[in-house]
């Protein structure tokens, strides 16, 4: 981007900044009382595209359903999406139309709407640890009932709206609250050489305070 920013979902998307991290994830027994688990995951491949930065929307729509059914999750049960959300002109809307098709469109009328963001807006593209960034991310607003906001949207993407047209879907802009109880949720991570994964996540209630450092556990 010649902006230097990820300008994700936003009609300014013009490519991505590349930005660092270092993260390690700890993976637990679900019987040592983890705040949040791993319900179900996907990986798939891109297949034929049209460019790196046109991706094959179908295969993504593949592979939502793929991990929802993995994880035995309803579309309507879903509290949070964090999408891939590059910041691209052409990647944002394609992505927009998959969640549009495989999980928006699935979750009926009653359903409130869906927040959907992505740390790449916040914090740039971690390249190679882009995917365990959003699944951090996810997982600590999952524990902690909060939806992080697309801190670059200012003017929605005419072609992402189009995308979005007749489903329930929010784009926060600042941080927003998730529903109490049981919260469940999604994240995108679209490789470089065209792997592409979704993994599910689930938050259960806290019963009691929570610690000062409460701990995120996964289980398979």
């Amino acid at each position: 981007s010649p902006r230097g920013r990820c300008h994700t979902f936003d009609t300014r998307a013009d490519g991505y900044a590349r930005a660092e991290a270092c993260i390690s994830v700890a993976l637990a027994p679900v019987s040592e009382g983890a705040s949040v688990s791993l319900l179900g995951s996907a990986v798939r491949c891109d297949g034929k595209s049209a460019s790196l930065t046109a991706p094959n929307g179908q295969a993504q729509r593949d592979l939502l359903r793929a991990a929802l059914a993995d994880a035995g999750v309803d579309p309507a049960s879903l509290s949070r999406m964090e999408a891939h959300g590059t910041g691209t002109a052409l990647g944002d809307p394609i992505e927009a139309g998959s969640l549009a098709g495989a999980v928006l469109s699935s979750r009926g009328e009653a359903s409130p709407a869906l927040p959907v963001g992505s740390v790449k807006a916040n914090s740039g593209h971690a390249e190679p640890a882009a995917g365990i960034s959003g699944l951090l991310v996810l997982a600590c607003g999952l524990a902690q009932a909060q939806a992080a906001p697309n801190a670059q949207l200012r003017l929605l993407n005419p072609h992402v709206g189009a995308a979005l047209r007749g489903v329930a879907c929010a784009l926060p802009t600042s941080l927003a609250p998730l529903p109490s109880g049981e919260r469940r949720g999604g994240v995108s991570s679209f490789g470089y050489s065209g792997t592409i994964a979704h993994a599910l996540l689930g938050a259960r209630p806290q019963t009691a305070a929570p610690p000062a450092r409460p701990a995120v556990g996964f289980r398979r």
